[in-house]
C-alpha cells in the first residue's frame, strides 16, 4: 500500500548508538573486544525494580519483573572484572571515551555541558548485572545537514553497553559479560524526519561522521539505531535495535502501515458501537470440548494436565484476522503481548478457525460456551491454567486499547522489517543520579585542544576527491554519501591502487553483492583492505575482486590467501597471456578473415572467458589489439 506520509503527519526521531574504539571499558580497564574464548565462570542473579525518588515504579521495569526471569551471567577474568559483576564500585569515567564523545559533539556543532554527571537508568531485563544502565549527558544542541535540510540534534550521551544475550530457555536467560561496559555514544535527533528514506539518509550521515573520526568500532553489532515513529492520531512508538542501515526505511514504512491499520480497526469498533465496558473478563474453561481433538498442540498440553481457556472479544469478528503488516495480523499483535508478558507460545483465534486440527464442531462448542453473538470473536489458549488466565487478561487489556487506536509501546525489529511488541514504553521514573562516580569538569583548555584536532568534515572532502583522486563529480558525490567513506580513503592511502577502482568496488560491487544476498556487511575493514593489498601486490587482478569478496563474506573464518587458493585465482604472466591469445586467434582464423577489425569484440569475449580474474582486462585488450593487428597486416 502506498501511503502519503505528509498527509499522515509522519514524524521520526533517531537515537543512534555507536560503540567507541577505546582501550578500556567506560568504568573499568577491561578490554573492549568481544571475546571468542569460552567463559570460565558463571553467576546467577534475580533482578527487582526499585522505586524512583518520588516513590514511583517505572512501567517497563514492572513489566520485566512480572516475567519472573532468572539470569545466568558467564564471564572470564580476561574480559570482565568485579565492576561488571557489580561486586566493586565503578571506576572513574574513562577519559578516552569522554574525549571521543566531545570530538563528535563538536563536529555536530553541539554545546558540551560544563560538568558531566553520570546517571542511573533502571533496566531489569537482565542486560546489566546492576539492574540499571549508567549514562551521562555530554552535550546538547547542534545539527546535521541532509539534502539541504537541517536536522537538529537534541542530546549526545555517553553510556555503557549492555551484556549480550546468548540463550533463552523459558524463564532462564543466559548473558555474556564481554560486551557489558563498552563505551557507547548516543546521538538523539529531533522528531523532524518526515519520510522513511530521509531517516535512512540521516542515519547514514551520522554514521559517516562517526567513522571519519577513526575512533569508533566497525562491523555488525557495533551500531544500532532506535527509531521513534508516530503519525497523526497514532502514538509514539519506540523501535529498538535496528542494526542494518538498509532496514531503517522498511521498518518505518511497516510501522506507519501498522498504525494506519490499527486506526482503521479503532474506527470499525466504534462504528459497531463497541466500548470498553463491553469487553468483560469472562474467561471460560473449555477443556471438555477438546478431549478428542485432532489439534496436536492442544493434545500435547492435555497430556501434561494443562487446560484450554477461552475469552470472548465482543465486536471483534473479522478484525483479528486483519493484516496490519505484511504476514502479521491483529491476532499476531495479541499473541505478541501474551508471549511477552507470560511466555505463552501462541494463541488461536476465531478468525483463523477451523484450522490447525481444530474442527468446525469444536469452534461451535466454544461459541456456545462463550455465548457469542454475530460480530463477536474469541481467543483460545492451551497451557498451564494460571499462565493461560494471565495471558487472556493481557489480551483483553490489549483489545481494550484497540478502542483508543495505537497504544504507546516499545517494539523490536524482525528480519523482514516488520516489528513485534517487546514491552511498555519506559517513563521518567527510571532515572536517578549515580552516587558512586565523581563528576567530571569540562574545561575550556580541553575543548580547545580537541577542536584543534578535529578531522576533516565530509563537505571538504569533495574538492579533494576531484582534484587529487580524479573521481569525477558523480563518483565524488557518491563516495561522500557512502557508508565506506572513511574506508575508501584508508585503502587509497595504504594500498596505492586506483581511487576510481576503489570507489567503484565499495559502491557498485558491494551493493551488487548485497542485492544477491551476500552478507558483505559482515566483512571487517581489515579484510576489505587485505583484498586491495593483494591486488596492489600483483596476487590477483581487479576482475577477481567480486568473487574474492563473495568468498570472504560467506566464509568469515577465512582470509584473502585462502580465497585466492580455493578459488584458483592466480595472475597470469604476459608470456602465458600471449600464448592463450595466439591459440584463440589460430582457432578463429575464419572469423578474423570474415570480420577483420570487427572480430575484436567476439575474440575478447573468448579470451576473457579463460583469463577472467587472472589478468587485468585492460592488459588483455591491449595485447589482443597488438596481436590481431599483426595477423591482419599479413592477410
Amino acid at each position: 500500500m502506498e501511503l502519503d506520509y505528509q498527509k499522515l503527519g509522519l514524524k521520526v526521531g533517531l537515537e543512534f548508538h555507536q560503540m567507541l574504539d577505546t582501550k578500556g571499558k567506560l568504568f573499568c580497564s577491561c578490554p573492549t573486544k568481544i571475546s571468542k574464548e569460552k567463559a570460565s565462570l558463571k553467576l546467577l542473579r534475580y533482578l527487582r525494580p526499585a522505586q524512583s525518588e518520588l516513590g514511583e515504579v517505572d512501567p517497563a521495569a514492572q513489566f520485566e519483573y512480572e516475567r519472573k526471569r532468572t539470569f545466568i551471567y558467564e564471564y572470564s577474568p580476561q574480559w570482565a572484572c568485579l565492576v561488571e559483576l557489580d561486586e566493586e564500585p565503578p571506576h572513574d569515567l574513562d577519559r578516552e571515551a569522554l574525549r571521543i564523545a566531545l570530538t563528535i559533539a563538536l563536529m555536530l556543532g553541539s554545546k558540551p555541558v560544563d560538568e558531566v554527571q553520570v546517571m542511573r537508568k533502571i533496566v531489569i531485563d537482565g542486560s546489566n548485572t546492576t539492574g540499571f544502565q549508567r549514562t551521562a549527558l555530554i552535550a546538547i544542541g547542534g545539527s546535521i545537514r541532509v539534502d539541504g535540510k537541517e536536522i537538529p540534534i537534541q542530546t549526545i550521551c555517553l553510556e555503557e553497553d549492555a551484556a549480550r544475550i546468548i540463550d533463552v530457555r523459558g524463564d532462564l536467560v543466559n548473558y555474556r559479560l564481554d560486551r557489558l561496559g563498552i563505551p557507547l555514544i548516543e546521538i538523539a535527533t529531533a522528531p523532524v524526519i518526515n519520510s522513511p528514506e530521509e531517516a535512512e539518509l540521516v542515519a547514514l550521515r551520522i554514521g559517516q561522521l562517526l567513522r571519519i573520526t577513526g575512533m569508533v568500532k566497525r562491523g555488525l553489532g557495533t551500531i544500532r539505531q532506535d527509531l521513534n515513529v508516530s503519525i497523526k492520531e497514532g502514538a509514539k512508538i519506540e523501535i529498538k535495535g535496528v542494526q542494518k542501515l538498509e532496514l531503517i526505511s522498511k521498518v518505518i514504512k511497516y510501522e506507519v502501515l501498522r498504525q494506519y491499520n490499527l486506526l482503521k480497526i479503532r474506527d470499525e469498533l466504534r462504528k459497531r458501537g463497541i466500548n470498553k465496558e463491553d469487553l468483560e473478563e469472562n474467561i471460560v474453561d473449555v477443556t471438555e470440548h477438546f478431549q478428542d481433538t485432532n489439534c496436536r498442540v492442544i493434545r500435547k498440553v492435555l497430556k501434561r494436565n494443562g487446560r484450554v481457556l477461552a475469552i470472548k472479544l465482543k465486536g471483534f469478528k473479522g478484525l483479528l484476522g486483519l493484516e496490519i503488516q505484511p504476514k502479521r495480523r491483529f491476532g499476531t499483535e495479541l499473541a505478541d503481548y501474551a508471549r511477552a508478558w507470560t511466555g505463552i507460545g501462541g494463541i488461536f483465534h476465531s478468525d483463523e478457525l477451523p484450522a490447525y486440527g481444530i474442527t468446525e464442531e469444536e469452534v461451535l462448542k466454544v461459541n456456545k460456551a462463550l455465548d457469542l453473538e454475530e460480530y463477536d470473536a474469541f481467543v483460545l489458549i492451551a497451557g498451564p491454567p494460571e499462565r493461560c488466565r494471565r495471558a487472556l487478561e493481557i489480551i483483553l487489556e490489549r483489545a481494550k486499547a484497540a478502542l483508543d487506536g495505537v497504544p504507546e509501546e516499545t517494539r523490536g525489529p524482525n528480519p523482514d522489517g516488520t516489528t513485534h511488541y517487546t514491552r511498555p514504553r519506559p517513563g521518567a521514573a527510571r532515572m536517578y543520579p549515580e552516587t558512586d562516580i565523581r563528576p567530571v569538569r569540562i574545561t575550556k583548555e580541553m575543548l580547545e585542544e580537541i577542536k584543534s584536532k578535529l578531522p576533516e568534515p565530509p563537505e571538504k572532502k569533495y574538492e579533494r576527491f576531484i582534484k587529487e583522486y580524479r573521481l569525477g563529480e558523480e563518483l565524488a558525490r557518491k563516495m561522500l554519501r557512502s557508508y565506506y567513506l572513511d574506508l575508501f580513503e584508508r585503502i587509497v592511502e595504504e594500498c596505492r591502487v586506483s581511487p576510481r577502482l576503489v570507489a567503484s568496488v565499495l559502491e557498485d560491487v558491494m551493493k551488487g553483492l548485497r542485492r544477491e544476498g551476500v552478507p558483505v556487511e559482515e566483512l571487517e575493514d581489515k579484510t576489505i583492505v587485505d583484498v586491495f593489498k593483494a591486488l596492489s601486490e600483483g596476487k590477483m587482478s581487479k576482475e577477481a575482486i567480486p568473487e574474492v569478496l563473495r568468498y570472504l563474506a560467506e566464509n568469515r573464518d577465512k582470509g584473502v590467501e585462502d580465497a585466492l587458493r580455493d578459488l584458483g585465482v592466480k595472475v597470469l604472466s604476459l608470456e602465458e597471456l600471449d600464448k592463450i591469445i595466439l591459440r584463440i586467434l589460430q582457432e578463429n582464423t575464419d572469423l578474423i578473415k570474415r570480420k577483420r577489425e570487427r572480430a575484436f569484440s567476439p575474440l575478447m569475449g573468448l579470451i576473457m572467458r579463460e583469463v577472467r580474474g587472472k589478468v587485468d582486462g585492460r592488459i588483455v585488450s591491449e595485447r589482443l589489439k597488438e596481436k590481431l593487428s599483426e595477423i591482419l597486416s599479413q592477410l
